[in-house]
């Protein structure tokens, strides 16, 4: 389970598993993607392959080359706010 903080400036903050915080910036689409597949836990191959994306098209997205788009970045924002619901949705398991 993810733990996330709201800080007095506004920001929002996932505190990881060592007590560090990591900024979470949504208006960054490298990050936004790297950051729910880092949520899931799963590898880029896994996780292309659970969203039925080529992994060269992941890599893209989490190096910045490109930017999901349209469906898919409704897709991600859905799992990041519920991956269960998500992965179930689309017929597979979770995790």
């Amino acid at each position: 389970m993810m733990r996330v903080r709201l800080k007095a400036d506004g920001r929002i903050v996932e505190i990881l598993a060592d007590g560090s915080e990591q900024v979470i910036d949504h208006s960054d689409p490298a990050a936004f993607v790297r950051h729910v597949r880092a949520r899931t836990g799963m590898t880029q191959n896994a996780f292309a392959e659970q969203i039925e994306v080529p992994v060269e098209t992941l890599r893209n997205w989490e190096q910045g080359k490109r930017s999901p788009r349209g469906p898919a970045r409704a897709l991600l924002k859905l799992i990041d706010q519920v991956p269960s619901v998500a992965f179930a949705t689309l017929g597979k398991k979770a995790g």
